[in-house]
């Protein structure tokens, strides 16, 4: 190669090129580190808000999966309030779900009262994060158990404040935002359900109410319908065995060579006729509370099991004995008994009643037991059966009238008339029974006490009655007969009169010249009845006493006093003791 020489001019030149182009060379290389340590400023940048950002999204991510887990949580626990019906089993479900869900170291559901009031005063959430700090007086269940930190969220609906609801955990600070608004949204839901509980009860018990009242006007009309039944037939009857009756006492009173047997026999008669007689009152009256007249007197509960005993003995004893049937009976007599207040012919019977049903529910032999004690100062007569027992609708209905399990060999009255008696006698009974456990009836009595205001039986006996001309009315031409000659028997002037109208006739003639001492009348007659008579007689002279006579019971206005005009009322058929003090007490009277 062929080196050409350079000039220096040319030299200097390139050696400038080089130089400027070395200086650009390292601007440039300035430039690109520049850029380079900007790109990687923004790339860090980039990075770090990245990072940032997926923070915050990851944040939000956890919060949205609390928050969905809460209202899965909340939408659980309200599906299983609204499949409950009774408030407790509601407030259980509640304080599981929060104590395993939320989760919370202990929940509890308190109700209106003095401990719940004073937490959910100001009816607001309520936060305490160190119970350490800030004491709060715990309910028994949640103290003791180490809580630290608190949430209070009253059960409001409207203005009303219904409990509170209270969660808490073992460490300070446990509880965050989203816990109280979860406790404060779900303690919405439960103060609804609280509230629908509470009307919910509120309704069973009103419908249970109700159910009670319609039971007790069923029975109340049926007694009555029973009561207006018996009350026609007893009419009919107490007129049929009115004559003999007289007959038989005055028979009994006046015929001095009966021999013995006869008097027996008819004085078996005469009893027979006044059970029949009281039996048919029972039954007429069986609706009504015991009238005013018919005074109780003090009635010996252990006299009366040991008559019971021995009259049934046949029912329980002989008569199964004939089947091969073993019925022991046996008695518990209390040593120091009140007397019972009431009617002993109808504890009688209604104790009677009892013993029937309770050989009748043990048709292969058992046991039976009567009781007697007190119920604090309360006498009581208990009869008890080892029987096939009653199930639940049984026992509820037993008392109805004509509901009887015994098919045609019950009438259904037997356990309704102890009912009436029990009801008359301001009594109460208790029956206690189950399939294959026997039966056990309680009826508890008041107690008697003396009433010095009544004049007694001995004293209205004490009467003396003369002869009086007396006016007898009824349209029953038997009972007239039978009357006339009974009070005739008695030495009284009798003039009988078959028809109302004509005997007021014969009463007003009578007055100018010798005029009736006493008026005898029936209360029921065609055209003009007792009442109607007695006011015709008061009116034309109201001094002269008038009795009235009456099949259908003795208290016949709204007051349960004495129609307008009668002075003594006698039920049929008539005693002649009773005649006899009536007579004499006309008599004091007048005198």
């Amino acid at each position: 190669y062929l080196i050409k020489p350079f000039s220096a001019r040319e030299l200097l030149a390139r050696v400038r090129t080089h130089m400027e182009l070395a200086r650009e060379r390292r601007a440039w290389e300035t430039e690109l580190e520049r850029r380079v340590e900007e790109r990687t400023a923004e790339l860090a940048a980039t990075a770090e808000r990245l990072a940032r950002e997926n923070e915050r999204r990851e944040a939000t991510e956890r919060r949205l999966g609390a928050q969905l887990q809460r209202m899965g949580t909340l939408d659980h626990i309200t599906r299983a309030v609204a499949e409950r019906q009774d408030l407790r089993s509601i407030l259980q479900v509640v304080i599981a779900n929060v104590e395993q869900s939320l989760p919370a170291g202990a929940c509890w559901i308190g109700l209106a009262g003095p401990q719940t009031q004073a937490l959910s005063s100001g009816g607001e959430l309520r936060y305490e994060p160190d119970l350490e700090r800030c004491p709060v007086a715990l309910p028994p269940p949640l103290a003791g158990r180490g809580l630290r930190s608190l949430v209070i969220a009253p059960l409001r609906v409207d203005a009303d404040v219904l409990g509170a609801l209270v969660a808490g955990r073992r460490e300070p600070g446990g509880f965050d935002d989203a816990d109280c608004e979860f406790l404060r949204q779900l303690s919405e839901h439960v103060a609804l359900a609280v509230r629908q509980g509470q009307l919910r009860e509120s309704l069973q018990a009103a419908y249970d109410d109700l159910s009670r009242s319609q039971q007790a006007a069923l029975q109340r009309e049926r007694l009555s319908a029973l009561g207006q039944m018996a009350s026609g037939i007893a009419h009919d009857i107490n007129n049929a065995i009115s004559p003999p009756t007289l007959y038989l006492e005055t028979l009994l009173r006046s015929d001095a060579g009966l021999s013995a047997q006869a008097r027996q026999y008819l004085q078996l008669a005469l009893r027979s006729m006044e059970d029949v007689a009281s039996t048919v009152a029972r039954m007429r009256e069986f609706y009504r509370q015991r009238e005013t007249e018919q005074a109780f007197a003090p009635v010996d509960l252990n006299a009366l099991v040991g008559q019971i005993v021995e009259l049934t003995r046949a029912r329980w004893s002989d008569m199964p004995q004939q089947r091969g049937i073993v019925i022991t009976a046996s008695t518990e007599l209390s040593a120091r008994l009140p007397c019972a207040a009431g009617v002993e012919s109808e504890i009688r019977e209604a104790l009677t009643n009892l013993v029937f049903n309770a050989v009748d529910a043990m048709p292969e032999g058992g046991a039976l037991l009567i009781r007697t004690g007190a119920e604090g100062p309360l006498p009581f007569l208990e009869v008890a059966d080892t029987g096939i027992g009653m199930d639940e609708d049984t026992r509820r209905r037993c008392l109805e009238p004509f509901f009887t399990t015994k098919g045609e060999r019950g009438t259904g009255l037997g356990l309704a008339m102890v009912y009436g008696a029990v009801k008359r006698h301001s009594a109460d009974i208790h029956i206690d029974s189950a399939p294959g456990a026997g039966t056990r009836i309680r009826i508890t009595f008041p107690v008697s006490k003396a009433d010095s205001d009544n004049v007694s039986r001995d004293e209205a006996s004490a009467f003396v009655c003369p002869p009086l001309r007396i006016l007898l009315i009824d349209d029953d031409p038997l009972v007239l007969k039978s009357l006339k000659d009974a009070l005739e028997a008695e030495g009284h002037a009798i003039t009988a009169a078959n028809d109302s109208r004509d005997g007021v006739d014969r009463f007003r003639a009578a007055l100018a010249a010798d005029p009736f001492a006493v008026v005898v009348t029936d209360l029921g007659m065609p055209h003009l009845d007792g009442r109607g008579v007695a006011r015709a007689v008061k009116e034309a002279s109201p001094v002269t006493p008038v009795i009235l006579l009456t099949g259908w019971g003795q208290s016949h206005d709204r007051s349960g006093g004495l129609p307008p005009g009668v002075d003594r009322v006698l039920g049929k058929p008539p005693k002649l003791r009773e005649l006899r003090e009536t007579l004499g007490w006309c008599v004091s009277r007048s005198s």
